[in-house]
Order: C-alpha cells, then structure tokens, then sequence
C-alpha cells in the first residue's frame, strides 16, 4: 500500500465487526510502534492500558462518546462495537505537556492498525474518572484519550469541500459516513 493510500483509508471509524476479535499481540504490536515516534526531549512520557477481554471492552464502551457532530446516534451497536481498546496516559511523574506526543502516538497506532486490515477512532470525549475506577488507574497518569480498535464494518468518503463549505461530518441515506476535507490550496499560505 503507498503512503498516500494508507493516509487516506485510515479514518475515524465508529463501526465494527463485532465478531473480529483484536488480540493482545496485535495491541501490542501497534504500542511498539508508538515506541519509536519522536518525543519532546525524549522523554516518552505515554503508557497504554490495553483493553481486550470482552467483559472489560463492553464495560468501556458506554463511557464514551462517539460522534459530536451525530447527536442523534448513540455510537454502534451491539455486534458493531470495538473489540479491543487503547487507553493513552501521560506520565505526570515524567512531563505534564503530551499534546505533541499524543497526536504523534495515536496517529501512528492509527496508521499501524490501518496497514494490518485494522481501523480504529480516536475518543476524547470520556468519562474520564469513571474509566479511572474502572480500570484502576493510579492519580499519578492523565487519562488522554482511548483509541477504539476493530475490523471495520462501514464505508468511509472524504469529499473535498470548497472555502466556506461545513466541516461536519454526516452519513447519507445510505449510511456513507462522508468526512468533508480541505484542500491543499487552502492550507498552502503565503505572506510575502
């Protein structure tokens, strides 16, 4: 698959094959490449929680959000839902800025689960102390984001949108999920 490719099919995914199970290994495999990213100072201050057992998984899903722009639809359903999870931390003990990091991290698991057949979605929008008792993470780790990981079960299209266009994301009367994107010219300035 060229870059180019793989750029554009890795994408927010919000459904799944439910009867796709993640395994631990291929968790694994995709934090390893979170290892090699480069790192403010390099002081590599994310951890993981992997979340792969089902009865873990289902006990995540609801405390998530998953699509702002879609109030009306609750997240997938049953059969459509993650099969496995990835809860980034930061360190507090290591450094208390991980906006570079996370991005950087999320991005390259996201590519990682792209190029083995995976999809995935990056969750902000959290319930963050009820995961914190949950999975039982201690005080000293910020909760930043999860990535929710499965075999996707929907179709995806970026539509290239004109200056002035809505950013919102929608789905179609048969369920497209369409993603509208800027163009290379409107991000390409120029002051002199």
């Amino acid at each position: 698959m060229l870059f180019r490719e793989l750029v554009t099919k890795c994408r927010s995914y919000r459904r799944f094959d439910g009867s796709y199970r993640v395994t631990e290994e291929v968790v694994r495999d995709l934090v390893e490449l979170a290892c090699y990213v480069p790192s403010p100072r390099n002081l590599q201050p994310l951890k993981y929680v992997p979340v792969c057992d089902p009865a873990m998984a289902d006990a995540l899903f609801p405390l998530l959000a998953w699509a702002g722009y879609l109030p009306e639809w609750p997240g997938p359903a049953e059969g459509e839902r993650p099969t496995a999870y990835l809860v980034m931390l930061g360190d507090l003990e290591i450094s208390r800025d991980f906006a570079c990091d996370s991005g950087i991290a999320a991005q390259t698991i996201l590519l990682g689960a792209t190029a083995s057949g995976l999809g995935g979605c990056i969750i902000g929008a959290l319930q963050r102390e009820k995961i914190r008792e949950l999975l039982k993470i201690p005080e000293r780790f910020m909760l930043l984001l999860v990535i929710a990981l499965g075999k996707p079960a929907e179709t995806i299209v970026i539509d290239q949108m004109a200056a002035g266009d809505p950013v919102r994301y929608y789905r179609d009367a048969n369920d497209i999920h369409h993603v509208p994107k800027r163009m290379v010219d409107e991000l390409l300035l120029s002051f002199l």
